[in-house]
């Protein structure tokens, strides 16, 4: 990077962070530190949302989702306007009425203290491998830029946010986000914009789609019935739902940013600003990972996106093999420019689809066997390209300055993420389990200090998870994949817990074990597309609580809490 994208980078990410702390100097009591202090009106309310869910990997791996596999995951979001009304309407006055904390203290009261472990227990596990994938999306730009150790480059990101995080509490975490927000959208914009405009004469915006679809990348809605394929309408309608329920109704890094709120009408409006906005943001980015894809199609794309794992593999004996494959991956982008030729003079919009998609498997097949002289040969190196694409284009195309700022937008992304979840994770673990277990009459000075001490826990066990991120393909699959398995479970216990007044506590509590294994089994022993393990998860929930019902004795509470 040149000198001035080293001085939008820091400069912007020195002005986000140093504002949150700032604004938040004279917080110093429980009130303020963990739940905001009920100060957050709607448009902070609903960035804040919004940029908690919009995490570094929604700009690293989302656009390197649309350049591989095109439009489809947005079907993933078709479900969360739905989601975002249920909450409004049932989940948001309970919490306000009960002036909770945490979201799972609700569940104590409703059922028992056993159910609201719990549920806060699979929230801890599943939100801090979360929180580790979130620290390893930003940490690979850096080691992709300057060739650093990856893992070193974990630990620096993971401190930071820790630090961050540790000293500012809710309302730093809300305040900074407006501005985390701003960032990411206007990098984006400036990418999108700049990547249309940077193809060749005679190819406009109508003529990329057309390139785009004839390489099956427009493929935004899939109607058919598929129980293995991972995105679409049904699934996202269905899963989606369901998922995003979990998500934004019962995950403490979510719900923390609504109840935070000034009023009820306040937090309804911030989650409704989300229903309008979030579907067209996530089409926005995958478009962007489209054009990019088109503009490959015209510009020779590298063999392999990690410039870090292609200079190692060229200084060892590997080296020659590697060559050869470059050289054949240059001969091929030649000849793929004689099938876009009647394209470029305006004879046609349309290009061969025979030839076109034989030149697509030969570049695949090239591709793989880059990958795999890769694996063989530096085998400690990151090998899994896809949430490098995007990145390298920056780094190869774009323009002085804009670099820096699109860069200062990834790590806006993975700093708003990762500071939400530190906070939910320390706030649930000093207030539904250290407060409740160990210290219930601390003073407030007490229990700040102790989510602070939590909150550096949770950022050294994110580090660690964090360096085996290069284990898996695409981070924000991973991300949702994990989410999904402990999310329904979570959600079946709060779904009984409002509306089947008559559901005991040990019913739901055993009900939610067998659920969770059931899911857990078909995670490990089925090819079931991971959005219907929400449903899957709730349902076995609700239908098992309801047998158990009736067959287990316990003491019934009624829900109207």
């Amino acid at each position: 990077m040149s000198g001035i994208d080293w001085i939008v980078l820091i400069s912007t990410t020195a002005f986000i962070v140093f504002y949150g702390i700032w604004k938040t100097r004279k917080d110093d009591d429980m009130e303020a530190y963990i739940k905001g202090g009920h100060s957050s009106k709607w448009w902070t309310i609903g960035l804040s949302v919004m940029a908690t869910q919009a995490s570094a990997i929604t700009f690293l791996s989302t656009p390197g989702q649309g350049f591989s596999d095109g439009m489809g995951f947005v079907q993933f979001y078709f479900g969360l306007p739905i989601a975002m009304i249920i909450i409004c309407i049932f989940f948001i006055p309970r919490f306000f009425r009960m002036k909770v904390y945490t979201v799972y203290e609700y569940l104590e009261k409703r059922f028992d203290v056993k159910t609201r472990f719990l549920a806060a227990f699979l929230f801890l596990i599943q939100r801090g491998l979360g929180a580790g994938i979130t620290i390893f999306a930003p940490s690979i730009i850096l080691s992709s830029i300057l060739g650093w150790n990856l893992n070193l480059t974990i630990l620096a990101i993971g401190a930071t946010v820790t630090l961050y995080t540790l000293f500012g509490g809710t309302e730093a975490v809300s305040a900074s986000h407006k501005f985390q927000m701003l960032v990411m959208m206007g990098g984006i914009a400036i990418a999108f914009i700049i990547t249309v405009n940077s193809l060749p004469t005679g190819i406009g915006f109508s003529e990329a789609l057309h390139i785009a679809g004839a390489n099956n990348r427009l493929n935004v809605v899939d109607f058919g019935f598929d129980w293995n394929s991972r995105y679409t309408f049904w699934s996202g309608i269905t899963g989606g739902t369901f998922l995003a329920l979990a998500y934004f109704g019962t995950d403490q890094s979510q719900a923390q940013r609504y109840i935070s709120g000034q009023s009820i009408r306040q937090s309804r409006l911030g989650l409704l600003f989300n229903a309008i906005f979030k579907i067209p943001m996530q089409f926005a980015i995958l478009l962007t990972g489209v054009m990019v894809f088109v503009f490959y199609q015209f510009h020779e794309s590298p063999l392999f996106f990690n410039s870090y794992a292609e200079q190692q593999v060229q200084e060892t004996s590997a080296g020659p093999a590697y060559a050869d494959l470059q050289n054949q991956w240059t001969k091929e982008h030649a000849n793929r420019q004689t099938l876009f030729a009647p394209v470029l003079s305006g004879e046609t919009k349309e290009v061969d689809p025979v030839r076109l998609e034989e030149s697509v498997a030969r570049e695949t097949a090239l591709r793989q066997e880059a990958k795999q002289l890769i694996e063989t040969t530096l085998p400690e190196v990151e090998s899994n390209d896809r949430d490098y694409i995007f990145i390298r284009f920056i780094l190869d195309y774009l323009p002085k300055g804009i670099i820096g700022l699109l860069i200062a937008a990834i790590m806006a992304g993975g700093m708003s993420s990762t500071a939400s979840e530190l906070n939910a994770l320390a706030s649930t673990t000093t207030m539904d389990f250290y407060k409740r277990l160990f210290h219930k009459e601390g003073s407030e000075h007490h229990f700040i200090n102790a989510s602070k001490l939590f909150t550096l826990m949770w950022g050294v066990i994110a580090i660690c998870f964090a360096t085996f991120g290069s284990l898996f393909e695409n981070l924000i699959q991973f991300v949702n994949i994990v989410g999904s398995i402990f999310y329904g479970t979570i959600l079946g216990i709060f779904l009984s817990a409002f509306f089947i007044k008559r559901m005991s506590s040990t019913a739901v509590f055993v009900g939610a074990l067998f659920a969770q294994a059931i899911v857990l089994t078909c995670f490990l022993t089925t090819e079931i597309g991971f959005l219907w393990y929400n449903v899957i998860g709730c349902g076995a929930v609700i239908i098992l609580g309801l047998i158990f019902n009736m067959i287990l004795p316990d003491k019934m509470k009624t829900s109207e809490v």
